[in-house]
């Protein structure tokens, strides 16, 4: 192949290409990988790229978990700020959650305000879901005709009225019309009749207390139920604790199509250093202790996680109380979308953990379960959405320095290792204010 004329070729000492580290060059032509060598090969590029000893180039990386919240509530987020977060972060394609929008993405008329709202506002790419919610059954055909990746529900109250819950009718109800063309239904898997009453109040351990990790076990067991008898596929996002884990493991076992994610702020956060009264660390299911942390690290190591995502869901300042301090008040989500990669590195190394392991469940495995199947790895006819990566380089989370609208981050003044020093889209660099990514369709 000495010769082969592309437009553009990367060369990294360390790539991350079929799962492995290793020497690489990449050549690109039209935007997608046009093949990849050994570092040294005789490429005929209009232009060469030769990263440092201490970069990696790694594949970009696909969140399919991220809260975008525009239209209706843009204040809070907006696809202007959420994918220049992403692309300085090394993410290259993002899928946007049917919810904290309005119209929340319920109808192919919902999803075509959506992608009005984000044409040509987007830095990188960006694919949508649907929502599933009682009596929306009928449209979740037409959501899947019109181009999302699937639906998701929730089964207890998801904060916003214009998303109600599932009940076990309805659930299966979805279940059973999803298997009529194998969608995809994602679900915030807690049982509401498992939670406890929460006064509200400043104190962490009564807030955790309040969502048990029973909630999660007893609401993965219905999904896995429910998915099994409709022959259905289902995706638990957000996973948080050892007994949901156990409930996936055991639905893998008895040949359920069930998949699960989880979060950085499970694997890197823990509860007994949550300080008291701030609400920028409170999410739903919450942070847990170390020893759920550590089985969510087995379950990522053993296969039964199959990837870890964002769930990068923001709001203002005000609506997270932090100057009330109470967690029954603030409103539950984290802001990472910048920072998820970097994160989880940190930790994994700590624990020995390889970054390509890591790069696989930010990137391959999330396209995977997308069916993303142009992207997501390093290889001939993909699109050519790299970034490069200094994995040793040492830092210190500014949350007034970060891309995400509203700077409240429970990560603000955390150290770190690994930071993304370009990313590039489609075989050029992001230019964070070139809103050229494009939308989605599956």
């Amino acid at each position: 192949m000495s010769g082969d004329q592309v437009d553009v070729v990367l060369r990294a000492r360390r790539a991350v290409v079929d799962g492995t580290e290793r020497p690489a060059s990449v050549g690109v032509r039209d935007g997608y990988v046009a093949g990849v060598e050994d570092v040294d090969h005789p490429w005929g590029a209009g232009r060469e790229v030769v990263l440092a000893d201490d970069e990696v180039l790694l594949p970009g990386l696909v969140d399919t978990h991220v809260h975008v919240n525009e239209p209706g509530r843009t204040e809070w987020e907006g696809f202007a700020s959420a994918t220049r977060a992403a692309a300085a972060g090394g993410v290259t394609t993002i899928l946007d959650m049917p919810l904290n929008s309005v119209p929340a993405t319920l109808d192919p008329a919902a999803l075509a305000v959506k992608r009005a709202a984000a044409q040509g506002r987007c830095a990188v790419d960006v694919g949508f879901w649907g929502g599933a919610v009682p009596g929306n059954a009928d449209q979740l055909g037409p959501l899947h005709e019109a181009g999302v990746y699937g639906v998701k529900c929730f089964l207890l109250d998801s904060g916003v009225e214009e998303f109600p819950p599932l009940d076990a009718a309805g659930l299966q109800e979805a279940l059973t019309e999803l298997a009529r063309f194998d969608g995809l239904m994602l679900v915030h898997a807690e049982d509401g009749g498992e939670l406890h009453e929460h006064a509200g109040g400043p104190r962490f351990a009564d807030f955790v207390a309040s969502r048990p990790p029973s909630a999660e076990a007893v609401a993965v067991r219905t999904v896995a139920e429910a998915a099994a008898r409709a022959g259905a596929r289902a995706h638990v996002v957000h996973l948080s604790s050892a007994a949901g884990l156990a409930e996936v493991r055991a639905a893998k076992a008895a040949g359920t199509r069930i998949t699960v994610e989880t979060c950085p702020h499970y694997l890197t956060l823990d509860a007994d250093h949550v300080p008291d009264g701030d609400t920028a660390f409170k999410c739903c299911p919450p942070i847990r202790d170390r020893a759920e942390q550590d089985a969510l690290w087995r379950g990522l190591l053993d296969g039964t996680i199959d990837c870890v995502v964002s769930d990068h869901s923001p709001c203002t300042a005000e609506l997270k109380r932090l100057s009330e301090g109470d967690f029954g008040a603030a409103w539950g989500g984290i802001a990472s979308l910048q920072i998820g990669l970097p994160v989880v590195w940190t930790a994994a190394r700590e624990r020995g953990v390889p970054l390509a392991t890591v790069v696989g469940w930010m990137s391959s495995a999330t396209a995977d379960l997308a069916g993303l199947g142009d992207r997501g790895r390093i290889r001939a006819g993909n699109v050519a959405d790299f970034a490069v990566f200094a994995p040793e380089q040492a830092w210190t989370v500014d949350a007034q320095a970060l891309h995400h609208k509203n700077k409240v981050t429970p990560y603000a003044g955390r150290d770190l290792v690994g930071v993304v020093r370009s990313t590039w889209r489609r075989g050029a660099p992001v230019d964070l204010d070139d809103p050229s990514g494009r939308l989605l369709s599956r």
